[in-house]
C-alpha cells in the first residue's frame, strides 16, 4: 500500500514539473514574430517634394473699395409749379439736354404777350421820336428817354423768358434716370427731388490704400476687381489720388476709371480689389507649408545627395498657397513638403516628387 501510495506521489510531481519547464524548453513562433520588425525597421519614410524653379509673380495689394457713378445728380426745380407733364420713363436713358419735366408756365406766357405789346408801342415812340430828333424838333435827352423805355421792355421780356426756361427741368447729361417721386399735378417747391440721373459708362471705382505703399501707387497703374454676383474680373486705372493721407485712417484715397459698357456694374457695389505693386519675372516659390518655424527665423528641408539637410531662409511675398523664397534656396534645389515632423538631418528618404 505504502509502495503504490509513493508511485502516484511520483507521477503527480514529474506532472508539475513538466507544466513549469515545459514552456521555457520550447516557446513557438519566436523567430517568426522577430523577422517582420527587422523588415519594419529597415524601411524609409515616404515624403514628397518639390523641385523648385524661377516664375513670374505679381506682388499685389488686396483692398476693397466701392462702386460710383461717373457722374450723378439729383434733378429738382429752380423755380415752384405744378407739374403739367412728365416726358420720361424710369429706368430710361436720357440724352443731354431732353426735356423730363415740363412745369405749368401760363402766367409767364401771358406776361411776355403783354409786354410785347408795351415794345411794340415803345418801338413807334422810338421811331418818331428819332425821326424828330433828325430835324432837331426835340431835344437828344427826350430821343434818349424813348430808347431806354424800348430798351427796358426789351429786357423785361428776356426775363421772363428765362424764368420760363426754368419751368422745364432737362436731362444735364446723358445717362439712365432713376425712380422718380413726383406725378403729373404735384406741386414742386425749389429743391424737392424729382429723381436721380446717373452716368455709369464708364464707372468709378473709390478705394483706400495704406500709407506705407504711398510711393508704389501711381496714377495710371492698372488695377483688377471683382463683384458679388459675377464671377469675372473687371479691369479699370487709377486716375486721381487724394494729396494727403487721412490722419485717422493712415491710408490714401485712390480713384479709379473702369469700362461699363454692358452695364454690369452699379454704383454701391462692393469691389475686391488688386493693385499690382510689383511684378518679379524670377521669384523662387514654394509650398507654405514646406517652412518650418523656428525661434531665429525660418528653414526646409531639402534633399542634398540623397540625405536629408536643413537649410535657412528668407521669405518674401506670399499668396494664397504658395511664398517667395529671398535667400537661402536656388533653382534646382529639392524641398521636402510632407513629413517634416518625422524627418531630421542625414536620414534617407523614399521621395515623391510632385509638379507646383
Amino acid at each position: 500500500m505504502k509502495t503504490y501510495t509513493k508511485i502516484i506521489v511520483v507521477i503527480i510531481a514529474v506532472i508539475c514539473l513538466a507544466f513549469i519547464f515545459l514552456p521555457k524548453i520550447y516557446k513557438p513562433g519566436i523567430e517568426e514574430e522577430q523577422a517582420p520588425a527587422t523588415s519594419t525597421e529597415d524601411a524609409k519614410l515616404h515624403v514628397s517634394a518639390v523641385i523648385v524653379q524661377n516664375t513670374e509673380i505679381d506682388n499685389d495689394l488686396r483692398v476693397t473699395g466701392s462702386l460710383l457713378a461717373n457722374e450723378s445728380v439729383t434733378l429738382s426745380t429752380e423755380v415752384s409749379g405744378v407739374v403739367e407733364q412728365i416726358y420720361f420713363k424710369e429706368g430710361q436713358r436720357v440724352k443731354q439736354g431732353q426735356l423730363l419735366i415740363q412745369l405749368n408756365d401760363d402766367e409767364f406766357k401771358a406776361e411776355i404777350e403783354k409786354l410785347q405789346f408795351t415794345q411794340k408801342l415803345n418801338e413807334d415812340i422810338e421811331y418818331r421820336q428819332k425821326q424828330l430828333l433828325a430835324k432837331e424838333a426835340i431835344s437828344k435827352e427826350e430821343y434818349e428817354t424813348a430808347l431806354t423805355t424800348l430798351n427796358t421792355s426789351i429786357a423785361e421780356i428776356k426775363v421772363k423768358q428765362v424764368q420760363i426756361q426754368k419751368h422745364k427741368i432737362v436731362a444735364p447729361f446723358d445717362g439712365v434716370i432713376g425712380l422718380r417721386s413726383v406725378s403729373k399735378g404735384s406741386y414742386l417747391n425749389p429743391a424737392d427731388p424729382i429723381a436721380t440721373l446717373y452716368s455709369i459708362n464708364p464707372i468709378k471705382l473709390d478705394f483706400s490704400v495704406p500709407g506705407k505703399y504711398t510711393a508704389d501707387v501711381n496714377t495710371g497703374d492698372p488695377i483688377s476687381f471683382t463683384v458679388d454676383g459675377y464671377e469675372e474680373r473687371f479691369h479699370g486705372k487709377i486716375y486721381a489720388i487724394e494729396p494727403q493721407i487721412d490722419p485717422k485712417t493712415r491710408s490714401i484715397k485712390t480713384r479709379a476709371l473702369c469700362d461699363n459698357k454692358e452695364n454690369k456694374l452699379l454704383p454701391g457695389q462692393f469691389a475686391k480689389i488688386a493693385l499690382t505693386l510689383a511684378t518679379f519675372d524670377k521669384a523662387l516659390m514654394i509650398p507654405t507649408e514646406a517652412v518650418v518655424p523656428e525661434m531665429d527665423g525660418k528653414k526646409v528641408f531639402v534633399l542634398e545627395k540623397g540625405k536629408v539637410a536643413n537649410r535657412k531662409i528668407e521669405t518674401g511675398i506670399r499668396t494664397s498657397t504658395q511664398i517667395q523664397v529671398t535667400e537661402g534656396l536656388n533653382q534646382g534645389d529639392t524641398v521636402i513638403t510632407t513629413g517634416l515632423l518625422q524627418i531630421g538631418p542625414g536620414m534617407d528618404v523614399d521621395l515623391n516628387v510632385v509638379t507646383q
